[in-house]
C-alpha cells in the first residue's frame, strides 16, 4: 500500500499553485483570550470551491494520464470533494460525474451542478453511493477519485500545512479535522517532516468518533450511524489513511456538538468569516480541551466555508 512523502507533497504543490489560492492565516485576539492559547487559523474557508478539497482534487486531475484526461473522473461525495473536482474539472476542460446522496446539502448540490459536474443522486447509504459509481464508472470509463483513499489526493491536501508553516512561527500544535482522514494524513506527513517537534492533532465530533476509537485502539474501526451537526465529518478512515495516522499523529480528540456549534458561532461573531460546522471542530476541540493548549502557539486549519445558511446551527 503507496502513501504520499514530502516530496510528494512538495512536488504537488508546484502543480497546484497556479490554480489554488494561496489562503491567508488570521488571528483573534478575542478568541485568544477565550481560549487562553495562541491561535493562528489557516483559511481554507477562503479556497477556491469553499474547502481545502480544492487542492487534493486538482492533484488528482492534474496528474490524469491521456485516457484519463478524455474520459473524465467521477466520485461519489456528500458535498465539498464532489465540488471541488466538478470544478478542478471544469478548469482542466474534462468530463466529470458526480454521485451524490439524496439527503445532501442544497448548497453543495448547487455548486456541483454550477461546476458543470452530471449528478447522479442515489439514497443515502454507503453501498447505494458505491453501487451507483461503478455503474457511472462502466457506463463512462471516467477514473475514480476517491474524496480521500487516494495518494495524489492526500498529497494534495499535505499543501496545507506546507503553507501554513511558512506563515506562521514555529507551532507547538497544529489540529486538523478527520473524517476520512486525507486532510490530517497529508498534514501530519508534511509537520513532521520539516517540524518535527509539532504535535500533530485530529479534530472529530464526539457523535462521530470512530477515527478517534481507532486511534486509540490501534483497531479500524467503522462509523457506524453517526449523529453530528458536521456533516462533513461522517466517513470512516480507510486503511490507508489509518496507517499514516497511526504512524504520524499524536493524538485525536474529540467535541461535542454543543461546543462545535459555539465554535462555529465565535468565528462568525469575532473574526467575520464563515466557515461551516466541520471546520469549526478544530475550536471546539481547543474550547473543551485547555490543559491541553494552554499557553501553547496552535495552527488550527479552517476546512470549508460551505455553510447551509438555510439551516444554520445558531
Amino acid at each position: 500500500m503507496s502513501v504520499p512523502d514530502l516530496q510528494d507533497i512538495n512536488r504537488a504543490l508546484k502543480l497546484i499553485r497556479p490554480f489554488i489560492h494561496r489562503t491567508p492565516v488570521l488571528t483573534s485576539s478575542a478568541i485568544n483570550d477565550i481560549a487562553g492559547s495562541k491561535l493562528f487559523f489557516k483559511c481554507e474557508n477562503f479556497q477556491k470551491a469553499g474547502a481545502f478539497k480544492f487542492r487534493g482534487a486538482s492533484h488528482a486531475v492534474i496528474t490524469l494520464d491521456k485516457t484519463g484526461k478524455r474520459k473524465g473522473v467521477a466520485t461519489h461525495s456528500s458535498g465539498n470533494h464532489a465540488a471541488a473536482l466538478a470544478l478542478a474539472a471544469s478548469i482542466h476542460h474534462l468530463p466529470s460525474y458526480i454521485v451524490m446522496p439524496e439527503n445532501a446539502p442544497r448548497i453543495k448540490k448547487l455548486a456541483v451542478a454550477g461546476y458543470g459536474a452530471r449528478i447522479y443522486y442515489c439514497p443515502p447509504t454507503l453501498e447505494a453511493r458505491e453501487q451507483t459509481l461503478h455503474k457511472v464508472v462502466q457506463e463512462t470509463g471516467a477514473v475514480f477519485i476517491h474524496p480521500y483513499d487516494n495518494v495524489r489526493v492526500i498529497a494534495g491536501q499535505g499543501t496545507v500545512a506546507l503553507e501554513l508553516l511558512e506563515q506562521m512561527p514555529s507551532p507547538d500544535i497544529i489540529i486538523a479535522p478527520v473524517g476520512g482522514g486525507g486532510l490530517l494524513s497529508g498534514t501530519a506527513i508534511a509537520v513532521k517532516k520539516l517540524s518535527p517537534h509539532t504535535r500533530v492533532i485530529g479534530a472529530e465530533p464526539a457523535g462521530a468518533d470512530d477515527a478517534a476509537r481507532s486511534f486509540h485502539t490501534g483497531q479500524l474501526m467503522p462509523s457506524v450511524d453517526p449523529h453530528t451537526i458536521a456533516d462533513g465529518l461522517l466517513t470512516s478512515l480507510s486503511e490507508r489513511t489509518f496507517t499514516i495516522i497511526r504512524h504520524y499523529v499524536d493524538d485525536i480528540l474529540t467535541a461535542k456538538d454543543e461546543t462545535i456549534i459555539r465554535a462555529m458561532r465565535m468565528i462568525w461573531e469575532r473574526m467575520k468569516i464563515i466557515v461551516e460546522p466541520s471546520a469549526a471542530v478544530p475550536l471546539a476541540v481547543v474550547i473543551e480541551n485547555p490543559e491541553i493548549f494552554n499557553n501553547k502557539t496552535t495552527g488550527i486549519i479552517l476546512s470549508g466555508g460551505n455553510a447551509d445558511l438555510d439551516h444554520l446551527p445558531f
